[in-house]
């Protein structure tokens, strides 16, 4: 087995990117403070194929240098667009035809190994901010909300790790590994 090369890699140029098919999904950040955690989403969005990111809030906005050491330039691929009130991103989104599907603990969750996306719908991921959790008013707008099992001591997962879990979970679930380009025959 050998590790390939930077060069080996099949990439999409931002320009093919832009016009390559995306999942049906946008992630919606609601007052994410840490912007590592922003820089991480954008760039498992860019990984995944995600459709946009909606930052909101107090979520900072690119360009910005501490995104950047994370996003390392998937903020150039990524379609995203800024909303002061997280309820204006989540009310776009409705009037698109977008399913709410809020992550947090919560009364009346879906364990997310116990949900299945259906491919022919849209979906907006609502991440809260790392304290707080998603604003109440976001919470009782969703059309639903998704939980990852933990069995540790925290029952907390950074707002990155849990975007990267919830994003591959919808990639798989909605034929999203279809657009993977395959590799060079591995030497």
């Amino acid at each position: 087995m050998k590790k390939l090369a930077t060069e080996e890699i099949i990439r999409l140029s931002i320009s093919d990117f832009k016009e390559a098919e995306k999942i049906p999904l946008v992630i919606v950040l609601d007052n994410i403070r840490s912007q590592h955690n922003i820089g991480s989403v954008f760039r498992t969005a860019d990984a995944f194929r995600v459709d946009a990111v909606h930052l909101c809030g107090i979520t900072a906005m690119p360009p910005n240098r501490e995104i950047h050491k994370t996003a390392l330039g998937s903020t150039e691929s990524v379609n995203w667009q800024y909303f002061d009130k997280t309820a204006d991103s989540v009310s776009r989104l409705k009037e698109e035809g977008y399913i709410i599907v809020a992550v947090e603990q919560a009364a009346g969750s879906i364990m997310i190994d116990e949900f299945r996306p259906d491919p022919g719908k849209k979906y907006a991921l609502v991440f809260g901010n790392e304290v707080h959790g998603i604003e109440d008013d976001i919470m009782n707008s969703s059309d639903l909300c998704l939980e990852i099992p933990q069995a540790g001591t925290k029952h907390s997962l950074n707002i990155a790790v849990s975007a990267g879990i919830l994003i591959w979970e919808f990639f798989k679930e909605m034929n999203g590994i279809s657009m993977v380009i395959k590799q060079p025959e591995k030497i």
